[in-house]
């Protein structure tokens, strides 16, 4: 497994000039105070400093240096969620996220880059102070355009650009200047370098206002530029008296660029305000094409805004987006051109029109091969903030159908995604809490599919059940796809809960749905169902049948979320029949398909899977290798839930390995944990741990490693397992009671005394493995690990002993 990443910080988009001497200062500061906040106005360049720094920074954190981009936000609640993008935090059940966020960052030290907080100040200063307080190793970076003000920040005023002057002509503005012509292909003249430093000084060195100058040398000289540029800033300053002089400055200099630009130039580029993240062509000339500009005329356009640096775009040129400054500015235009409604409504049908093909593509239509699925999926996932600006104007403007429509549909937002279950909940509450005159009933049953998923997701179980029945009863005969899904839904919620004779209905249900309109998704996913419902019950040879041809479905639809599914459902019914060597190969055979997918909670869950099974065929480096990664997931990720899994299986290796007492520890924190979140119930797996603890150790020493291992924190219970270190005994009582001599029986798993049985009526290990329908190879592997326990050395031994032992016991 390779490691995860240290940080999300972008690649420089082209040369970083000047302030060298604020990157060394404020790397120093960052390691004297908590919080530094870089404020100044709109295109001082506060961004490209900070991430500079930061990106200095990340040797000094071994907890990752983060960028949060809070710009696109549009609601103060939005920015925990987002910070927990930023981490690779998922929300978990009812847990506070701000819980689950500290826990990430709290014993790490880490620095979060929270970029362009101006507009939702108040909120970044409550989430900052609460995170600061909560993480003593953490550190934060802000750019904002006013301080946070929050206790310990220190502000830090971005200074604009060296200026020249006679003893300093090739000051930091003027290289940058002439960089950035030098890249928009100018060659300027020694000549022109008194009116490139006029210049500079007229545009007070505000990196973005020389840049978008420097970007018009291939139709001016420097001197014509500044001999416009300086009328602009007097008619400016004789405007907005009380503006800080410095952004009536950058105001000019946008607005004087917008001014120079053609009719229909201006025209695209207030339209483009509207996209919320990056954007490709397509999409540009689906919404913005409208007179006077036509669709024909929008690559072009396009093209001519990039090279004036008002549009930015990647290396191949595929993917675009506006400065935050100039994207709010071609706002304001934009509705003051009486266009603003017209084109949030028309962004809003184009990404339901997309959304809409993309889900088609990705999971309905047969016979694709994969990456035409992981294209529409990749394609889905690229217009998420989109989306979400998308979903904020069908609430905004009372759009219910639209809103609800795009929810639907949006598979970048579903947890075959590994979406965040509480914004799926949040963004369909809201809608349902519309005026709803215009929605059909079938609309009002996909959003309670909708609802039900993300529910599932949260935990919140009784109410998944009821919103999936609802959307049940709601969709009519036509809508067999989602009628399919909210039965599969439906049989894990079921199965969840305990109640597997109602799951196995519903899983035949969805199936012969499925069956009958040739639905290949919800063919391979009803078969997953119903061999979970099979396994659940005993019956391990309908689950393997029903698993074999889940997988062998899933393959022919090509989806590596249903792949990983069958195969981590076969990996169960392996590992139930005690074929650990099958068990290990379908749970592997799942990881690659998961990390295609990013699906990191499904993957932590697999990965301890296999970290449990490899312990228990003695692979003891693989078990750690795999746990190991299984932890770091969950911890990234925020799961207590499958921190809790993580440290069942660390509880088997250790008791693999002959170490007990560790094994009694890692359990004991895995059920303190699980209670924690209100899961009180016992596991069969920890019951039979603790009898053969007490059985080898005594009463009281199990009980006293309980009662520690109940009060170590995860982290440490794991951490004793992984360095496989024994636990030092506490508190020894002289005189105390001798621990109990060993039950020789209780050492063995119940698969284990059931071949040692068995060998009693001389069966070979191939009737043996036709008998239990597990491999020969298997059988060998079993019988040498009872050999091992026991101390014997041949089958007849174990034979003797097992048909010796009480009935049932062996």
């Amino acid at each position: 497994m390779s490691e995860p990443p240290r940080h999300n910080l972008p690649a420089e988009p082209n040369r970083f000039v000047g302030r060298e001497r604020d990157v060394d200062d404020l790397c120093g500061l960052l390691g004297e105070t908590r919080v530094v906040t870089l404020c100044g106005v709109g295109g001082i360049g506060k961004t490209r400093l900070a991430l500079r720094v930061a990106a200095r920074l990340v040797p000094s954190y071994p907890g990752g240096v983060w960028l949060v981009e809070l710009a696109r936000l549009t609601r103060g609640e939005l920015i925990l969620q987002e910070i927990g993008r930023a981490v690779g935090i998922h929300e978990e059940g009812t847990r506070p996220l701000l819980d689950t966020v500290a826990a990430r960052l709290r014993d790490t030290p880490a620095l979060l880059l929270l970029d362009n907080c101006e507009h939702l100040v108040d909120q970044c200063a409550e989430v900052a102070a609460e995170l600061v307080a909560a993480c003593r190793g953490l550190g934060i970076l802000a750019t904002s355009r006013e301080p946070l003000r929050i206790a310990s920040e220190l502000v830090w005023r971005v200074p604009p650009l060296d200026l020249p002057d006679e003893r300093h002509p090739d000051a930091e503005s003027v290289l940058l200047f002439v960089d950035r012509a030098t890249a928009a292909g100018t060659r300027l003249s020694p000549a022109s370098l008194d009116d490139v430093a006029r210049l500079c000084r007229a545009l007070d060195g505000l990196p973005l206002a020389l840049e978008l100058a420097a970007a018009r040398t291939s139709l001016l000289s420097p001197g014509q530029i500044v001999d416009r540029i300086d009328g602009r800033f007097s008619l400016l300053t004789t405007g907005g008296r009380t503006a800080p002089p410095r952004q009536r400055t950058l105001l000019a200099a946008v607005e004087w660029s917008y001014d120079l630009l053609s009719a229909k130039e201006q025209v695209l580029l207030r339209r483009l305000s509207v996209f919320a993240g990056s954007f490709d062509l397509e999409l540009a000339e689906q919404i913005c094409a409208d007179r006077p500009i036509s669709e024909a005329e929008i690559v072009d356009l396009l093209g001519a805004l990039v090279d004036k640096s008002l549009v930015l775009c990647d290396e191949e040129r595929r993917r675009y987006r506006l400065l935050e400054t100039i994207k709010h500015y071609a706002a304001e235009r934009l509705a003051e051109a009486a266009e603003r409604e017209v084109l949030r409504d028309r962004h809003l049908e184009v990404l339901c029109e997309l959304q809409l093909r993309h889900f088609g593509t990705e999971m309905v239509e047969p016979d694709l091969p994969w990456p035409v699925r992981l294209a529409a999926l990749e394609a889905s996932r690229s217009l998420v903030d989109d989306q979400r600006a998308a979903l904020d104007w069908a609430i905004e403007s009372g759009n219910a159908p639209l809103g609800l429509r795009l929810c639907a549909y949006s598979t970048s937002l579903l947890p075959v995604s590994s979406a965040n279950p509480a914004e799926i909940v949040g963004w369909v509450e809201r809608l349902l809490a519309l005026d709803l005159t215009q929605v059909s009933d079938e609309q009002i049953a996909h959003a309670h599919a909708y609802l039900a998923y993300g529910l599932e997701g949260r935990d919140e179980l009784a109410r998944s059940l009821e919103y999936a029945r609802a959307s049940l009863a709601g969709l009519g005969a036509d809508n067999v796809f989602p009628s399919c899904v909210m039965h599969s839904l439906t049989v894990v919620v079921l199965l969840r809960m305990g109640r597997g004779d109602e799951a196995l209905h519903h899983a035949e249900t969805g199936l012969a749905l499925a069956i009958a309109s040739g639905d290949q998704w919800n063919q391979a996913a009803g078969l997953a169902g119903l061999s979970a419902v099979a396994l659940t019950r005993g019956r391990l040879r309908e689950a393997q049948c029903h698993g074999e041809e889940a997988l062998a479905k899933a393959r022919q639809h090509g989806h590596r979320w249903l792949l990983a599914r069958a195969a981590m459902q076969l990996g169960g019914v392996a590992e139930a029949r005690g074929d650990l060597v099958k068990a290990m190969a379908q749970y592997e055979l799942a990881v690659p398909w998961l990390e295609e997918l990013d699906g990191t909670i499904e993957l932590a869950r697999c990965l301890a899977r296999i970290g449990r099974v490899a312990a228990l065929l003695h692979e003891f480096e693989v078990a750690r290798e795999r746990l190991a990664a299984s932890l770091e997931l969950s911890r990234l990720t925020g799961q207590r839930q499958s921190v809790a899994r993580c440290l069942v299986s660390l509880s088997v290796l250790a008791e693999a390995e002959g170490d007990l007492e560790s094994s009694v520890l890692a359990a004991a924190s895995a059920t303190a944990l699980r209670e924690s979140m209100g899961q009180h119930s016992a596991t069969i797996r920890i019951e039979e741990l603790l009898t053969r603890a007490r059985a080898k150790l005594g009463e009281s020493r199990t009980a006293t490693l309980w009662s520690r291992g109940r009060t170590m924190s995860p982290d440490d219970a794991a951490c004793q397992v992984l360095a496989g270190e024994r636990p030092v005994p506490a508190d020894p009582v002289p005189g105390g009671p001798v621990a109990a001599e060993p039950v020789r029986h209780s050492l063995l798993t119940a698969r284990e005394q059931e071949i040692a049985a068995l060998l009693t009526r001389g069966l070979s290990n191939r009737a043996i493995a036709e008998e239990l329908v597990i491999s020969p190879a298997t059988v060998a592997r079993h019988i040498a690990n009872i050999m091992e326990k026991l101390g014997y050395t041949s089958r007849a031994q174990i034979a003797v002993w097992a048909a010796e032992q009480p009935r049932g016991s062996a």
